[in-house]
């Protein structure tokens, strides 16, 4: 099986409501770089691929033929802290306030396009 470059074997999809508003906010709080993007012919995202470190989140835009589907994500950053103050300052709400725990700092978001953020960092 042949993969395509900057493709894993699995990757989540998220049908978002606002995807435009969601690919600045993770671009914002978690440097994601946008990889690829379509759009329909209202300006709203019809496909998008995110990069976040060394992975791949593809995004669309929903629509009458697809609701929105929201997740949640698990994401490693280099300091907890100071991505949970970046999500905290771009809309996201608290789900679990910022500890330390066995695995590492961790907290959780729930960012304005209902997407839940597990944000982690090893201390």
């Amino acid at each position: 099986m042949k993969i395509p470059a900057g493709h894993q074997s699995v990757m989540p999809y998220l049908m978002i409501k606002d995807a435009n508003g969601f690919l600045a906010f993770t671009q914002a709080v978690f440097q994601a770089q946008l990889n690829h993007l379509s759009l329909h012919d209202d300006q709203q995202v019809r496909h998008a691929e995110l990069v976040i470190g060394d992975s791949t989140i593809m995004v669309g835009g929903s629509r009458d033929q697809w609701k929105p589907a929201p997740g949640q994500l698990f994401i490693y950053v280099e300091d907890a802290d100071a991505s949970y103050q970046a999500a905290l300052d771009h809309g996201a709400t608290t789900v679990m306030e910022l500890s330390d725990q066995s695995y590492g700092r961790t907290c959780g978001v729930k960012d304005p396009y209902d997407i839940t953020w597990w944000i982690t960092s090893i201390q």
